[in-house]
């Protein structure tokens, strides 16, 4: 019997290349608005670790203002977010770049989102567990809370999803997934930041 993971990432090439028909017209409409809107890129690019930790270049259209700080000030999220970028965000039209990460077989539609490089460090052995699988678009913690549930509670279902892994689970995400989408929520956590940054530093275990 051929591996789930396997169908997996058939299903997400099958799936990537479909939606990208459509989508180009919406992704080219982003690129232009974004590009009218604010200085700076249409696309923000930054690594994150992948599957088995592995650093890869997430693809996301820019949300945010270029400038950190105003009269001596370090600025928000929020503060940077632009007119446009909220819009993208609360339609989520901002991850469609992430199709060429699927493409790439860097992402999958479904899995724990990638977080920052410097995480890695800070996790426990089991929270690292996330990073057992290819990370996704959307996942088990975001259709549970998105940015609303606190670090540590996001990676037990990161890790739940990892340990459950199959696709009834990936078609429950999905179609909750749509309906979260449609609602627009969840999308922030606070009024100051998207996230709040994982500061906690990972226990030493010791053998």
């Amino acid at each position: 019997m051929i591996p789930y993971v396997k169908i997996k990432r058939v299903m997400d090439l099958l799936f990537a290349i479909i939606i990208l028909i459509p989508a180009s017209a919406i992704m080219l409409c982003a690129a232009v608005v974004i590009r009218i809107g604010s200085q700076g890129p249409v696309l923000f690019e930054q690594e994150r670790p992948g599957k088995d930790g592995v650093i890869f270049t997430i693809y996301k259209f820019r949300t945010m203002r270029l400038e950190t700080e105003k009269n001596g000030r370090t600025l928000s999220d929020m503060e940077r977010m632009t007119r446009v970028g909220t819009l993208l965000r609360k339609l989520s039209v901002d991850e469609l770049p992430q199709l060429f990460n699927i493409l790439k077989g860097e992402m999958s539609f479904i899995g724990p989102r990638p977080l920052l490089v410097q995480y890695l460090e800070r996790y426990t052995p089991e929270q690292m567990r996330r990073h057992a699988v290819i990370p996704g678009i959307s996942g088990w913690a975001q259709i549970n809370g998105r940015n609303g549930v606190d670090w540590e509670t996001r990676f037990e279902y990161d890790v739940w999803y990892v340990k459950n892994i199959s696709f009834g689970v990936d078609l429950r995400i999905f179609l909750k997934t749509l309906a979260i989408v449609l609602m627009r929520s969840g999308v922030n956590q606070s009024k100051g930041q998207t996230m709040e940054e994982f500061n906690v530093t990972a226990k030493t275990i010791n053998g």
